[in-house]
């Protein structure tokens, strides 16, 4: 079933208002700019060489981007002056503003969104937003093969899949959509900082009904994939500092049980982000070595749109360390672990996951069924801020998201 064009969001002042976004320049653009260069000093992206991004980059390859045609320039690495380009070549990217991959001509269909909205990051490539005003309201970040790659300071409305898929053998019954926010596919050493995923301004509360599933439920079209994927064999990437907000299937890290390959890999940080009613998957993990502390969750059993069903998916032979985590969720009982972290496919045997600190409404998590042998430690020189859990609700909202760094 096709969706609207009313459902591809406009840059204009009522609705940057309606996502959140500040529409005001302030005295954070130098500290942005200042910020352009720098490494990433946190989690797995800090291992194996580290992660730099473009901080290299050369006069030539260091722009200030606010549309979508110096956007494409700048991603190819152009030369201002030749015209010549050097894809692999350090470049920094300043975004300033709203970039809308629409150009203001709504997309006509799920081909030309695929085309349209696709941002295709290049290695050693730094993208930085400047202030507390970059914004992407319709498009989506693909980094695909792609090694040494920084991220920061950006808003992005999750894209709304125009034609979203009818699946009988989902479950009961599901629409499936495609396009994540960002996806980081077959790629190492990525460093995702201080973002915002959203749905808003386009919630799944307003999308239209459409098919009856086999248990007789009328479903919403759903035309939101995820916000942040990370899959086939991906490694040393770290996602800190984030807001991820208002969206059911948010990270599924490692896409499928068939995909075997990613055992040994998919090497991942979550470090200080803040996960503001997220349904499912926050993230959902296969195969990986994952390391989730300091981050904050706030959500209820009975939202409206965005009702939890768990943050922490133990899936197949994920392994998983957790440390330090404050759990919130309405509906949700003071230290049962299970009510955030649980195996979301319960065909398949319940990977590895070990907590340390974590608390759920309070209390301390306990009965977890996963079994607690993850196979693996932090290693040596790993950085990362060892907050106690009761610093970290109140470290989270002070810094994670956008305009702060």
């Amino acid at each position: 079933m096709k969706l609207k064009p009313f459902a591809v969001i406009t840059g204009s002042a009522v609705l940057l208002a309606a996502a959140g976004i500040v529409t005001t320049t302030n005295a954070s653009a130098s500290t942005a700019a200042d910020a352009s260069t720098a490494a990433a000093d946190l989690g797995w992206a800090t291992q194996s060489g580290g992660t730099t991004g473009g901080s290299q980059a050369a006069t030539a390859q260091i722009y200030t981007v606010s549309t979508k045609a110096d956007l494409v320039k700048a991603l190819d690495g152009t030369d201002p002056v030749t015209g010549k380009t050097n894809k692999t070549a350090p470049k920094i990217i300043k975004w300033l503003g709203t970039i809308d991959m629409t150009e203001g001509t709504p997309f006509a269909n799920h081909s030309d969104q695929a085309k349209r909205a696709e941002i295709k990051v290049r290695p050693n490539t730094t993208i930085i937003g400047v202030g507390s005003t970059a914004y992407l309201p319709n498009g989506f970040f693909k980094l695909s093969s792609v090694d040494n790659v920084i991220i920061r300071n950006i808003k992005v409305s999750n894209p709304c899949d125009l034609e979203p898929k009818w699946d009988s053998g989902d479950g009961a019954g599901n629409y499936n959509s495609e396009f994540d926010g960002m996806t980081v596919d077959h790629s190492t050493h990525v460093w995702i900082d201080h973002m915002w995923f959203t749905d808003a301004p386009y919630t799944d509360d307003m999308e239209p009904l459409g098919n009856t599933d086999k248990n007789g439920v009328v479903k919403h079209i759903q035309c939101h994939d995820g916000s942040l994927d990370i899959k086939k064999a991906s490694d040393y990437v770290t996602v800190s500092n984030s807001i991820f907000a208002q969206h059911d299937k948010n990270t599924l890290v490692g896409s499928s049980d068939s995909n075997t390959g990613d055992e040994g890999h998919q090497t991942i940080s979550f470090i200080g982000n803040l996960f503001d009613n997220i349904g499912q998957r926050a993230p959902r993990v296969r195969f990986g070595m994952v390391h989730m502390a300091g981050n904050y969750f706030k959500g209820s059993k009975t939202d409206p749109a965005y009702p939890h069903l768990y943050s922490i998916g133990t899936g197949l032979k994920s392994k998983i360390i957790s440390e330090n985590n404050v759990f919130e969720i309405t509906g949700a009982k003071a230290g049962a672990c299970t009510d955030v972290v649980r195996n979301p496919n319960m065909d398949n045997p319940e990977g590895n996951f070990t907590d340390s600190g974590s608390l759920i409404n309070g209390a301390p998590l306990t009965g977890c069924t996963a079994p607690t042998a993850v196979g693996w430690t932090l290693p040596s020189g790993y950085p990362f801020p060892k907050l106690p859990a009761s610093q970290v609700k109140a470290s989270v909202l002070a810094n994670a998201g956008t305009g702060k760094i």
